[in-house]
């Protein structure tokens, strides 16, 4: 499988994810699974939209509002997983 058709298949993965999501939280956090794989399969690394909307500690999918939580906190994009009550911090860029 080449990386090509390994980012195509994440990305319907993550669009599937998506629209199920309110109907069924455990397929959805399925896909993300799925696309975590297929990404170490072909050796890539995930898409940073993608990267950003599953919890890197339960993977399961992340709804803002619904199962996280997004702040910003100084310097720092904080996300709330509600799920398994972690969050993850990203550095925000410094202004120019």
């Amino acid at each position: 499988m080449s990386a090509k058709i390994g980012i195509m298949r994440i990305r319907k993965l993550f669009e599937e994810a998506e629209s199920i999501f309110k109907k069924n939280k455990k397929l959805s956090n399925r896909y993300v699974e799925l696309a975590r794989k297929i990404a170490m399969k072909v050796q890539l690394k995930m898409p940073k939209k993608y990267k950003r909307q599953f919890c890197k500690h339960c993977y399961s999918y992340l709804k803002p509002g619904v199962n996280s939580r997004v702040r910003i906190n100084k310097n720092h994009v904080v996300i709330y997983c509600l799920e398994c009550k972690k969050y993850t911090r990203i550095p925000l860029g410094k202004r120019k």
